[in-house]
């Protein structure tokens, strides 16, 4: 199976937990701390993978590492590590903060430009693009990109939204080589 399918399915088992525990919110900040533990911690993997470390030490490490986080946050990823499933978290987490997104109306968006956006710029940019997608609000996250000349390039999901200088030559060029 996939890893792909993988996370599909557990995410959805998440969601539906979540849903009704009505902890959504708290499974989405709760993962995203897990996500950045995964992320920046390659000896934390290692260890979970390793075919000599036994289950019982290894849950031991997951339960000390996060004993803060909610106990269904915990014994997910125990029971991952169980089923030698630790490399599938990242898209878990991501596959889960998509489908709660999905229900309140929400899209997560990157906007690549020249110089760090205005809190404004960055709202007002929010807004007119959640009435353009249809969503309820959209989550912008800021990347400069110094390749850009100049104007904005918006990812959302896969698509791209090309306002950039650039892009706009680039799409002349086509036009006149036809």
């Amino acid at each position: 199976m996939s890893e792909q399918v993988v996370a599909k399915r557990y995410a959805d088992a998440l969601f539906q937990l979540g849903k009704e525990k009505n902890i959504q919110e708290q499974f989405i900040k709760e993962f995203r701390i897990v996500r950045e533990v995964f992320n920046n911690n390659q000896q934390l993997i290692t260890f979970l993978k390793h075919p000599k470390v036994n289950d019982e030490k290894k849950e031991q490490l997951i339960a000390e590492v996060f004993k803060d986080l909610h106990k269904h946050v915990v014994n997910t990823i125990k029971l991952l590590a169980r089923r030698h499933r630790i490399a599938a978290i990242p898209s878990i987490i991501d596959h889960y903060i998509q489908l709660v997104n999905d229900a309140k109306g929400i899209a997560d968006a990157t906007v690549y430009t020249v110089r760090k956006l205005s809190e404004v710029e960055k709202g007002r940019l929010q807004v007119s693009f959640a009435k353009r997608m249809g969503k309820a609000a959209i989550n912008l996250v800021n990347v400069v990109d110094p390749s850009i000349v100049g104007g904005i390039k918006i990812r959302v999901g896969n698509t791209i939204y090309d306002g950039t200088i650039s892009g706009k030559l680039n799409r002349i060029s086509k036009e006149i080589s036809k």
